[in-house]
């Protein structure tokens, strides 16, 4: 059995895997380029399987709800990094909010 604190670990990583595998999925252009295709699918088998583990501990709605943020906000991040996309302050103001429902639902019991 896990312990909470490890829990939130596999959490984590699983929302950088989660980033991971929504890049790749950009980069695999529908699946057509081997390489990143075969990347994005990795990154999507770790991401599940260490969050399964986690909501073995954790409640499935905060752990789900906190992957997914932690996957969103990185894939926007990475979207403006790497994709050029937007970085009007509306879409930044967008994506802190996200990130302080993330940290909220850590602190929520």
């Amino acid at each position: 059995m896990i312990t909470e604190n490890r829990a939130w670990l596999y959490v984590i990583v699983a929302g950088l895997f989660e980033v991971v595998w929504a890049i790749g999925l950009k980069y695999s252009q529908g699946f057509s380029r081997p390489w990143p295709s075969a990347v994005t699918v990795v990154a999507m088998l770790v991401s599940m399987w260490l969050l399964a583990q986690a909501i073995r501990v954790l409640p499935a709605s905060t752990g789900y709800a906190v992957w997914v943020g932690i996957g969103a906000v990185g894939t926007a991040m990475l979207g403006i990094i790497l994709l050029g996309e937007s970085r009007q302050p509306m879409r930044l103001l967008s994506i802190a909010l996200i990130v302080v429902g993330i940290v909220g639902l850590k602190f929520a019991k």
